[in-house]
C-alpha cells in the first residue's frame, strides 16, 4: 500500500463513528460505500451483542474464528469458522460468543440507510 493509500485509510478509520471499542468487544469498519458497510467484529468470550432490529438494512455474517450463537427471529443456530448466516431487515436478532476464545465475524451490511438511528432494541424486562 502506498503512503497516500495509508493516509487515506487512516483518515477513513478515524472518521468512521462505527469503529471502536464496545463493552462486548471491538468493531473495525473495513470498507464503506453509499449502500453498504463491511466490518470486522470481535466479540469477547462469554459476551454478546444485545438483541436489535433495523428496518432499512440486511446483514450477512461470516465467522472467521470462534463459535457464534446466533438468534434470528425464532431460530437459534451455532456457527463455526467458515459458516455464515443472513439477517433480513425487520428481524429481531443477536449474536453471542459462548466460547472461551474471541469470536471474529465479518459483517456485511447492505441497505438504503445504514444510520445508527435505525437500530431498535427491545426493553429487557428480565434482570441480569
Amino acid at each position: 500500500m502506498s503512503h497516500q493509500e495509508n493516509e487515506l485509510k487512516s483518515q477513513f478509520d478515524q472518521s468512521s463513528s462505527h469503529s471502536g471499542e464496545r463493552y462486548w468487544g471491538y468493531v473495525e469498519v473495513i470498507e464503506e460505500g453509499e449502500n453498504y458497510r463491511i466490518s470486522r467484529v470481535e466479540i469477547k468470550p462469554r459476551h454478546g451483542i444485545k438483541a436489535q432490529t433495523h428496518y432499512h438494512r440486511h446483514e450477512h455474517w461470516v465467522v472467521v474464528s470462534g463459535v457464534a450463537k446466533v438468534t434470528c427471529g425464532d431460530e437459534e443456530i451455532f456457527l463455526n469458522r467458515n459458516q455464515s448466516t443472513y439477517v433480513p431487515a425487520a428481524t429481531l436478532h443477536k449474536v453471542e460468543n459462548p466460547g472461551s476464545i474471541p469470536l471474529v465475524i465479518l459483517e456485511i451490511q447492505n441497505g438504503e440507510y445504514l444510520g445508527e438511528d435505525d437500530i431498535e432494541r427491545p426493553v429487557d424486562i428480565t434482570p441480569e
